[in-house]
């Protein structure tokens, strides 16, 4: 529990200190020599913390004297309360092992109040958790703007949007139906001892997450993982063979999978990211796909663009990603209201650069996966009153009217915006 104890605690400290906590375990998992059981320990407890940062911040703020503790110490603190009051583990061996981290942190000076700090939350843990419910932040573990921004946005529906964020994403998987049908799949889930029930056209829900070794054939490209309300974006762009097809913004690939597993189209994958690019490349071999992989900015075709205009294309916009926060819970506390003004920016620019690449008689479908209108209905509707050639087309009867999907126990939070553009 030591090693677990200790790089949770700094995989939290710099998340803190403002850094991506998916790129921190990454780097920590290429640095250390870890067991799976240990990289699992240090990303429950890491994004476990980081999900009730809220409640755990105002109990810090009780539990300490001075506002100005270690950082580090404070991380340590942090994750030794997540466990205490969420984990498992037995409370003396989470207070033993957190000292020993404290020894070595400022040369062991903070062993006393690490000790001190948490044996005295054993003692008033059910008083300090009551006094939370009464503090809005740490009531909804969110930023207090971010929740005023969800009550004003869905007045009837934000306490389940904020609670979702708080909860552990469901697993779902994606059966590649080009290998077989997903009845196929199901019983060889069943056969390994793996509940899960269908949902959309090719999904599977697991009734609990498992890590993907446990998944039959999934290196041999049988499933992806992805979540159910990711798997609707390729089936709206209607994709047929022969099509020519771009996935803007693509990486890691999810969806560019899906609409190569739906239709022989040519496909041009597009991402800013190098790195991220090989990661759609890594994932269509797994796939046995193929798709035409560019590095290029899509709010700027000049660079990557041949000319010929695509019959379909999906703009998966950079965003906040706030649909997804419970599964990067870091985004909830690095993620700051002027943000927007920047990410609507980006938006605008690129939805306008893309709809000049499409076929008319073409359909965009304009994706993000946040909650925020700024980034979704305000966005489509600012494109829509400068472009009369673009008309937003109906969604399907399984999706909301709107396109907004909140997050819930079967989904993420998406918006889905699919446009079609007359012919002149």
């Amino acid at each position: 529990m030591y090693v677990t104890q200790k790089l949770a605690s700094e995989a939290v400290a710099a998340v803190l200190d403002g850094r991506n906590l998916t790129d921190v375990l990454a780097r920590q998992r290429s640095r250390e020599a870890l067991e799976p059981r240990q990289r699992a320990a240090i990303q429950d407890i890491s994004y476990g913390t980081l999900r009730r940062w809220g409640e755990i911040e105002f109990m810090l703020g009780q539990l300490l004297s001075r506002p100005d503790t270690d950082p580090a110490l404070r991380a340590l603190l942090a994750t030794g309360l997540y466990q205490l009051g969420w984990g498992r583990a037995a409370p003396h061996a989470i207070v033993d092992h957190a000292v020993k981290v404290a020894s070595r942190i400022q040369a062991g000076r903070g062993k006393g109040l690490v000790n001190a700090v948490l044996r005295n939350f054993l003692r008033r843990k059910d008083e300090l958790l009551a006094a939370a419910r009464q503090d809005e932040r740490a009531r909804w573990n969110h930023p207090g703007w971010w929740v005023a921004a969800m009550r004003e946005a869905y007045p009837e529906h934000w306490q389940a949007v904020l609670a979702a964020n708080d909860q552990h994403p469901p697993m779902s998987l994606r059966v590649n139906l080009r290998q077989g049908t997903r009845e196929a799949y199901l019983a060889e889930l069943e056969a390994e001892g793996l509940a899960a029930a269908a949902d959309g056209a090719a999904g599977l829900r697991l009734a609990q997450p498992v890590p993907i070794e446990r998944l039959p054939r999934f290196q041999d490209g049988a499933c992806s993982v992805q979540d159910i309300g990711a798997q609707w974006a390729a089936p709206l762009l209607d994709v047929a063979d022969g099509m020519r097809v771009l996935d803007a913004c693509c990486a890691p690939g999810g969806k560019t999978g899906h609409l190569l597993e739906l239709a022989d189209c040519t496909l041009t994958a597009l991402d800013a990211d190098a790195e991220r690019l090989r990661r759609v490349a890594s994932n269509l071999e797994r796939l046995g796909l193929a798709a035409e992989l560019k590095v290029g900015d899509a709010g700027q075709p000049a660079g990557w663009w041949d000319g010929q205009p695509f019959d379909r294309i999906l703009a998966d916009v950079p965003c906040s990603a706030a649909g997804v926060a419970r599964r990067h819970p870091d985004i909830k506390w690095l993620r700051r209201p002027d943000d927007f003004a920047q990410f609507a920016t980006q938006q605008a620019a690129i939805l306008a650069a893309l709809w000049g690449c499409l076929k008319p008689g073409g359909k965009l479908l304009y994706v993000t996966c946040s909650v925020f209108p700024q980034e979704n209905q305000q966005q489509v509707a600012d494109f829509l009153s400068r472009h009369a050639d673009a008309r937003r087309l109906p969604l399907p009867d399984h999706l909301p009217d709107d396109g907004q999907l909140l997050p819930n126990d079967r989904h993420d939070g998406f918006f889905y915006a699919l446009l079609y553009k007359t012919p002149t």
